[in-house]
Formats: structure tokens, sequence, C-alpha cells
């Protein structure tokens, strides 16, 4: 998915040990998505008070959306570096191609998860018959290790299994015996969660990960071990726990209740994030661009690094300007 937002943001590793309140709950904004067809989204990371979670660095929440008030989803294809992009879906379709020769449809219930490497270019279209559009768009960042191997892309089935009183589909990594099929490069987790009305489900937490949990549906309760109360977290919030906790219990509120739970190992290296690029300089992201620019909006070589979606009908989405001051990370 297309980021449009233009600042750059820095991805930086938070402290080792818990120093504030044991669940820290983030409101997220509304941002404009996917160009002249723009959709609305409701982004919980990256933001000022909190870049990362593990390596994931971007959240989008989006919808239940009607479709024929909203006009679905219409992602040119656009390019990605230096990061993978997992696609999870509560209702509806979006149909994904890319160039690496990718063409695969999104579905509740399914992980789509894409590796750009050293670059990738894709689109996302929600198909016909989807009538209501619900989901979250999230991204990982790779380490410099891996951040310059060949794009790929992969579709993975999860299994719903009963916890306590939730049913849980683990969609990244691993947790309670349950794991994902697909492919990461750091330590990482993400699971879909839903209660009954009333339900309440106990897990027991890697202590070496932060944790996040967006609320879908809710309200929900938070409570994590240490001094503070059970923490009341509303939709589309995000409760952070720092790393060091063992144990997360979620309880439903007013009703059934879905969250998403993410985590992973603090992300140590310093990233320069704009538009849909991760790098690591200033310097790098201005030859992101104009490698975009000219080989893709350009035609002056389909072939690069960004290749071509083929089956898209439609022009690729052109890179806003860069700001006038040099990126850099932020502290």
């Amino acid at each position: 998915m297309s980021n449009l937002e233009r600042d750059p943001v820095e991805l930086t590793c938070p402290p080792e040990e818990p120093t504030g309140p044991v669940v820290q709950v983030l409101a997220p904004r509304e941002v404009p998505l996917g160009g002249p067809r723009a959709m609305n989204v409701r982004r919980t990371l990256p933001q000022r008070g909190r870049t990362t979670i593990g390596a994931w660095c971007f959240a989008d929440h989006y919808g239940p959306d009607d479709v024929s008030v909203s006009g679905g989803m219409v992602v040119p294809p656009h390019p990605h570096t230096g990061l993978q992009t997992v696609s999870w879906l509560f209702e509806g379709e979006i149909e994904h191609r890319d160039s690496a020769g990718s063409h695969e449809l999104v579905q509740p219930g399914a992980v789509n998860l894409m590796t750009a490497g050293r670059g990738i270019s894709h689109s996302e279209v929600s198909t016909p018959g989807t009538t209501r559009l619900h989901g979250l768009q999230l991204w990982v960042a790779l380490p410099e290790a891996s951040r310059h191997i060949g794009p790929f892309f992969e579709h993975a089935e999860t299994v719903p299994v009963a916890i306590d009183d939730a049913t849980v589909r683990v969609f990244v990594g691993s947790l309670a015996g349950n794991s994902a099929d697909v492919t990461v490069f750091s330590p990482l987790l993400g699971a879909q969660v839903d209660l009954p009305a009333g339900g309440r489900v106990e897990l027991e937490l890697d202590p070496s990960f932060e944790h996040g949990v967006l609320v879908d549906v809710g309200p929900v309760t938070v409570e994590a071990d240490g001094p503070d109360a059970p923490t009341e977290v509303a939709w589309s919030e995000l409760a952070y726990l720092e790393s060091g906790r063992r144990r997360l219990a979620v309880s439903a509120l007013h009703g059934p209740a879905r969250v998403v739970l993410l985590g992973g190992v603090p992300f140590g290296e310093e990233l320069v994030m704009w538009w849909n690029f991760i790098g690591r300089s200033h310097d790098e992201i201005v030859e992101f661009r104009r490698q975009w620019q000219a080989d893709v909006i350009g035609r002056d070589n389909p072939d690069g690094r960004f290749g071509t979606v083929g089956g898209y009908d439609g022009a690729p989405l052109p890179a806003p300007e860069l700001p006038t001051v040099r990126l850099k990370p932020r502290s």
C-alpha cells in the first residue's frame, strides 16, 4: 500500500527496560491513501511518540467501508524498498499484482506478505464483488543484512485456534505454539484475536519483545504484568507495551471484540522513511525517487530496480516532491 505522507520518520530502538506506564495508549490519525482516488485510513504507526514496535514500522487500519460510497481501494503501481508489506483483511477482497510477477487475492484469514528488498512495485485494487472493505496494511523494516535481497511474494492461509475465550489466528511469527508460514528477517509476531462479549484471554509473551495491541472492534481492557490496573483501549487505538513484559490479558467490554497483536525485538537500526521508501540516508532516498521517476514514470528503463506491474490497467503513481530540507532520522 502506498504511503502518501511526505515527512521523514526515524525508526530507533526503544529503551531496553520498561520506564513508563505498563500500557501506553496511542491514538490514530486520519491519512488519505492511494493517489487521486484516495481512501482514508487510520494510522497508528509511525508517530512521534512511537515509531516502531519491533520491526513493525507502519500500521494503517481501514474500514469497515461501504464500497458503494467510498469507491473501495484503487492504489496504482507504486514502489517500495527496504521493507516487507503485510496485508491482512477482516472483510472484502483485494487484487494484488507486483513486478516480481505475482498475482494474488488478499482475503480474510490469509496473509499476503511482499518482501521489497532492493526494490519492487505493486498495485492493490478491491475486487468488483467486494461490498465492504475492512482490514490492515502493515510494514516491516528490513535489517541491514537483508534489505538488499531480491524481491519476492508469499501467500499463506492461517489456522484459527482456541486460547481461553479467544479465537486466535497467527499471521506472522509464533504464539502459543502456533506459527505462520511466511518469511521474516527479525523476530516478529502478528496475530488476530477475537473475543465474544464478556470474553477474556491471557497470553504468555516473549519478554524480549515489545508489543502493541490494535483494537479493531472494541473497546477492550489491556492488562500486563506490573502494578497498573487494566487499561481501557478504544476502537482504532493502539496499546503499547515495552519489552520485559511476560503476560498480556485482553478482555472484551460491552460486546464482542477483536484486536491485532503485534510484537518484535526492539529494532536497533536508524532508518530514514519517506513516501514508500525505507533507506539509511537522505541521498539513498533521493536516488530511489530518481530511479522511480526516470525508469517507471518516464519509461526510461522499465526493467530497472522497480520493474513493471503487469496486468494493471492504468498509469503508475508518481512520487511526490522531496522536501526542501535534507531527510534525517528523528529522535
